[in-house]
């Protein structure tokens, strides 16, 4: 767990995850796919509910999916041919406590 940025120094090993975690939602595709997951019926969605709404191929689209799946903010499963993603469980909490703090 990411400790608040003023209270002590950052580790080594939590400003590398820190980092990878910024750096993976540091785009606009990948902000509004998180963004539109969270807000699609039962909070979960396939690349087929995605593409035509970011205006971006499947292929694209997968491959920012699979960059939020790595950094651990998305989870997948699998139905058929299609793949649905949901919100990680407290992914996004943890970073914007650790970000909240340092204001």
């Amino acid at each position: 767990m990411l400790r608040p940025i003023t209270r002590e120094v950052i580790s080594a090993a939590n400003a590398e995850s820190l980092a990878r975690s910024v750096k993976a939602l540091a785009d606009p595709a990948r902000i509004r796919i998180v963004s539109m997951i969270a807000a699609h019926d039962d909070g979960e969605a396939c690349v087929c509910d995605l593409t035509d709404p970011l205006g971006l191929s499947q292929p694209t689209v997968s491959h920012h999916l699979r960059i939020l799946m790595d950094a651990g903010f998305l989870t997948r499963s699998k139905r058929g041919t299609w793949a649905y993603y949901r919100l990680a469980p407290g992914a996004l909490g943890a970073l914007t406590s650790f970000l909240a703090s340092a204001v």
